[in-house]
């Protein structure tokens, strides 16, 4: 049971990662069939990021008072819905209007199913999370590839809501299963509110670091695709197959570290991803017209990603304890999504008037911002514990 369980919760990973390569790896193809500028995915990606706050920072009262896996399943319908709505859509304003319940419905999955996992399993459980989440991005992006070839970006939309569909079924059907653990997880939460984490020392310094962290992610993977077609000069097909790469990377990245997790610690988990993100963002930076350094290069960044998001999370029950964590996971996937909504516009924008080839630049400075953040987070949080340990 305890297994079957964990399986579920890899399967809705899946589907929360399903449509988020979508956007990105469909775009070039989307904003001509629109008549809309490039930079009009920023506003596709403000609306879905919006819902994921309003969703996130309800989870923690919405997951006390419905549960767990009754927010799961209803989070896998509504953006299965939503990803019809994307597939008939033949007006950018249609796009807009379906991104409110596609981001409602992945901002309250993520944050209870990642709340869930950091009280219950092990880091290694959390980086194999994370690591199907990364399956569900790595295949949208060849549906998507297919669909621009035999037919259209609709079809894309299509295919991967007709597979969030089948997902949602499945979880239903299986409900019982979620009652393992059920009892503990109500006896270990408790209801602090934004107010009373924000007093918490170091909760500030983690917020602003998962923020930094997600923009760059965030950024990378929705504009991987324009990137490769506005700078390297390749076709709207072989882009979106291309920032499939990044996906590729963090998924892999993800496999791996699950099996070094446990034994190294969230910590230098971190900073052993935050290095290897580094040396791809610079790799990018080499002068040259070819696509196969910048192909090589976002497969290293996503690698480098692999293991900063899943220890993050991780983290959080053990830095500010776990009768807590619901509140605090809930306020950081709000912090995380404020990222991903604020800055890959902005860098739409700058890339349309700089250009694109800004973009290693442009993710220097939030990876470098979270570096310095998360390790503030561990500074404090040690220097407090030494503190209460002394006055003992």
């Amino acid at each position: 049971m305890y297994s079957l369980l964990l399986a579920l919760i890899y399967l809705a990973f899946i589907s929360l990662g399903l449509p988020d390569s979508l956007l990105g790896s469909g775009w070039p193809a989307i904003h001509a069939d629109l008549h809309v500028p490039v930079s009009y995915m920023g506003i596709v990606s403000m609306v879905i990021s919006g819902g994921t706050i309003v969703s996130s920072l309800l989870s923690d009262k919405l997951n006390r008072k419905l549960g767990t896996r009754i927010i799961t399943v209803s989070s896998v319908i509504l953006t299965a819905l939503a990803l019809f709505g994307f597939s008939f859509s033949d007006r950018f304003w249609m796009l807009v209007v379906f991104a409110v319940p596609y981001g409602l419905g992945a901002g309250a999955i993520d944050a209870a199913l990642n709340n869930y996992v950091a009280l219950h399993y092990k880091s290694k459980h959390m980086s194999w999370l994370h690591c199907f989440w990364g399956v569900g991005t790595i295949v949208s992006p060849f549906v998507m590839s297919y669909a621009l070839t035999s037919s259209s970006w609709n079809n894309g939309y299509r295919i991967v809501g007709f597979i969030q569909l089948g997902i949602a079924v499945l979880l239903f059907a299986t409900l019982p299963v979620w009652k393992v653990n059920q009892s503990k997880s109500a006896a270990e939460q408790k209801h602090v509110g934004m107010a009373g984490v924000m007093k918490m020392k170091g909760v500030p310094f983690l917020l602003i670091g998962f923020f930094a962290y997600c923009a760059a992610e965030a950024t990378a993977m929705s504009w991987a695709s324009t990137y490769f077609a506005e700078v390297k000069g390749i076709s709207a097909e072989q882009a979106a197959q291309f920032a499939s790469l990044f996906y590729i990377g963090i998924t892999v990245g993800r496999f791996l570290s699950g099996f070094i997790a446990d034994k190294f610690g969230d910590r230098k988990m971190i900073f052993f991803g935050a290095c290897i993100l580094f040396c791809g963002i610079i790799s990018l930076l080499i002068p040259t017209q070819s696509p196969t350094v910048a192909l090589i290069g976002f497969v290293v960044i996503g690698f480098g990603c692999a293991p900063i998001y899943p220890c993050i999370i991780h983290s959080t029950p053990n830095l500010f304890g776990a009768e807590n964590s619901g509140a605090i996971i809930g306020i950081q996937m709000a912090s995380a999504y404020i990222g991903s909504t604020f800055i890959p516009p902005l860098f739409g924008l700058l890339g349309r008037r700089l250009g694109f080839s800004i973009m290693p630049l442009y993710l220097l400075v939030f990876v470098i911002l979270m570096i310095v953040m998360t390790e503030l987070t561990f500074r404090t949080k040690k220097n407090k514990n030494t503190e209460e340990n002394n006055s003992l």
